[in-house]
């Protein structure tokens, strides 16, 4: 079985289009006219969730990455109640998902921080986690990491305060959490023992690792190592989902490339890949060869 190959929130194309709106645009309107305006920018990113979920399905692509600023303002009063609203339509629209066989995954934003030393940094990455666990819920999607949220590491040097905070966590969010190694903070290794002793699954991030650790190239040994230790921390090997990316100007370079044009070597054993690519499902199209060959 080829790797799966994931989109990242939206397309290069007009395909997959979702609105926001500025929380002091917002602010300036009335009450009625704040949730007019969202009640609509939520309707119309629902259909852009099902044009998503089409498009997915008629590229072939099984994982999709929901933006976490699908529903703005979903995680404080604004839009909370707002989107308790849309119960019935979410679950239509994670039925669809499911029905098309496609996977669904989050990756919350940076201000989530459960190893930060501010308790309100912390509730307030716990309150933004529980809004994407919701929209998860609303979605049909199982507790389990398969509808992944993956999250950073967060503040240096605190990992112990990370595993503790973790497992203080909703089963709807603790359940469903995963934790990526990054370029600076936590290494591969670091990340990958925070997840053993917390017992969330491993997210491995193979441009990640070669910038944190100066390599100069995919197929350093250690890749490999990661992909396999990574695997471990997932209940079910088969679910274990990685990243990739390229430099832009440079191998080392932290900002991502258009296309993807280097692949670990030991990724073709990665079950599901989540291509974070600028130019989206280009990249993916440019990979199909790849992807025909790793089953061979």
């Amino acid at each position: 079985m080829p790797p799966h190959l994931g989109l990242v929130c939206v397309t290069v194309s007009s395909d997959i289009k979702y609105r926001t709106i500025t929380r002091k645009r917002l602010l300036e309107q009335s009450p009625e006219t704040q949730q007019k305006l969202l009640d609509d920018i939520y309707r119309s990113n629902i259909q852009a969730f099902d044009n998503a979920m089409r498009y997915c399905e008629r590229e072939g692509i099984s994982l999709y990455r929901i933006p976490s600023s699908i529903f703005p303002f979903a995680d404080d009063d604004l839009g909370r109640d707002l989107l308790a609203s849309f119960a019935g339509t979410l679950a239509r629209s994670g039925a669809r998902a499911r029905e098309r066989n496609i996977r669904l995954v989050m990756h919350p934003d940076q201000f989530v921080v459960l190893s930060s030393d501010s308790a309100g940094v912390v509730a307030n990455s716990v309150k933004i986690l529980q809004m994407h666990a919701e929209i998860m819920d609303l979605l049909g999607q199982p507790r389990t990491p398969w509808a992944l949220l993956e999250i950073h590491g967060g503040k240096a040097n605190r990992s112990d305060a990370l595993v503790e905070n973790i497992a203080r966590l909703p089963d709807a969010i603790r359940c469903r959490l995963g934790l990526e190694n990054d370029e600076y903070a936590y290494s591969a290794e670091e990340i990958h023992d925070v997840c053993v002793r917390s017992g969330v699954p491993m997210v491995l991030d193979a441009h990640h690792h070669i910038v944190h650790e100066k390599l100069d190239s995919y197929d350093h040994p250690s890749v490999a190592e990661m992909l396999l230790k990574a695997r471990e921390t997932w209940a079910v090997p088969e679910h274990q989902l990685v990243h990739i990316s390229n430099g832009r100007t440079s191998f080392n370079d932290r900002q991502h490339s258009d296309l993807i044009e280097t692949m670990p070597g030991s990724y073709a054993q990665a079950p599901w890949i989540e291509i974070e690519a600028k130019s989206k499902e280009d990249a993916i199209r440019a990979l199909q060869g790849w992807r025909t060959a790793a089953a061979q």
